[in-house]
């Protein structure tokens, strides 16, 4: 079922989310981006933002509507949330008795989720609960969410989701979805997809979605996937990386990457921890706590006999190369969902979709040579 939600009316979904015991989490301004942090209202979101996107280069724009979620995709991603950046694993005092914390199961609504998260959120899913072995601590916080997605209308140049694979329509993975429309009102399409997003979309005061409202909703999906169309040629891309493991674009590659790992960090699938062990001052307590890594780490390869990969081009092929490639020999899909967000945000501009377009080039030059 779809419905329509007037803009005016849309805290009645915070004060249905509120009621169930949601802390929401949405977008909003801080610092000079479009970030995700916990919201009273609907006030909170970016009205009439818009964000300017190209390699090394991420800013803030007006729009000239009070579109609320006329953006893509910040430096934020969902996986803050449910894989944080600092987790205590256990905790032990001088009697060696091990104290391990409780999954967190506080319930979190995540508004605004962008259809190339989902396949991320998905991405994740695949990786700590999908397997033999699950995380505990990501269990429940997985389960514990709700997710209101928001269909993409703006890509930013950047985005190239359609190449991968993924769409600005969301499809599936969320408990309610929202098209933004801005003519002739500002409102909402509305749609379930699971029972809970039923039972609280059937709290809130909507209208039958008309067919107008439906061909609506659907160019503005059309307008952006026609606007990403080309972005990436992802044809062969498991084969042709694996195939130039020993290309020279690697060392070119290596003269600009600083390896300082930003990339990973706001990549939301790169799932890269490890342990640091601390004790208190006093000597009473110690603990062990999962932090989040980057493979571009120097000492994240370091294991006893040596580092694997100990120069950038190294590290840098060992990221690209799992991210397009092994990463779906490991969990029989791709780690990339075209967001963009490692080009916006590595300090030289590097763009994956070029490198493995110079790739592809080189190869095709050889092999008409």
């Amino acid at each position: 079922m779809a419905a329509i939600l007037v803009r005016d009316d849309l805290d009645c979904l915070f004060d249905a989310l509120c009621e169930r015991g949601y802390r929401i989490v949405g977008p909003t301004l801080r610092d000079g981006a479009i970030v995700y942090a916990e919201l009273e209202s609907s006030a909170d979101l970016p009205a009439g933002w818009t964000d300017a996107q190209a390699p090394a280069r991420y800013r803030l724009e007006r729009r000239d509507d009070a579109a609320l979620f006329g953006y893509a995709v910040g430096p934020h991603s969902w996986k803050a949330e449910l894989l944080p950046p600092q987790v205590r694993l256990w905790q032990a005092g001088r009697d060696l008795e091990i104290e391990a914390p409780e999954p967190d199961t506080g319930s979190t609504a995540f508004i605004g989720v962008r259809p190339c998260e989902l396949a991320a959120i998905a991405v994740q899913d695949r990786v700590f609960v999908g397997g033999r072995y699950q995380d505990s601590d990501y269990a429940a916080r997985r389960t514990a969410a709700f997710i209101v997605a928001v269909d993409c209308g703006d890509p930013s140049e950047l985005c190239f989701c359609t190449s991968v694979g993924g769409g600005p329509e969301a499809r599936e993975g969320f408990d309610l979805a929202l098209t933004e429309l801005l003519e002739p009102e500002h409102c909402f399409l509305v749609r379930a997809g699971s029972q809970i997003g039923e039972e609280v979309l059937g709290d809130l005061p909507v209208r039958d979605a008309t067919d107008a409202d439906l061909e609506a909703a659907g160019l503005v999906v059309a307008r952006a996937a026609r606007d990403m169309e080309g972005r990436f040629d992802s044809s062969d891309v498991h084969d042709l990386l694996l195939r130039n493991l020993d290309s020279p674009r690697w060392d070119e590659v290596a003269e600009r990457c600083l390896t300082c790992g930003n990339c990973t960090m706001v990549c939301p699938t790169c799932f890269c921890t490890h342990v640091v062990d601390s004790s208190s001052l006093d000597g009473a307590t110690s603990e062990r706590t999962r932090v989040w890594d980057t493979c571009f780490s120097l000492q994240y390869a370091e294991m006893h006999g040596g580092n694997t990969r100990p120069t950038p081009r190294s590290r840098y092929r060992q990221w690209l190369t799992h991210k397009l490639a092994t990463w779906e020999d490991q969990f029989g899909m791709s780690g990339c969902v075209g967001c963009g967000r490692c080009i916006a945000w590595c300090p030289v501009g590097i763009d994956i979709r070029e490198e493995v377009a110079a790739i592809r080039s080189e190869e095709e030059t050889h092999a008409i040579a």
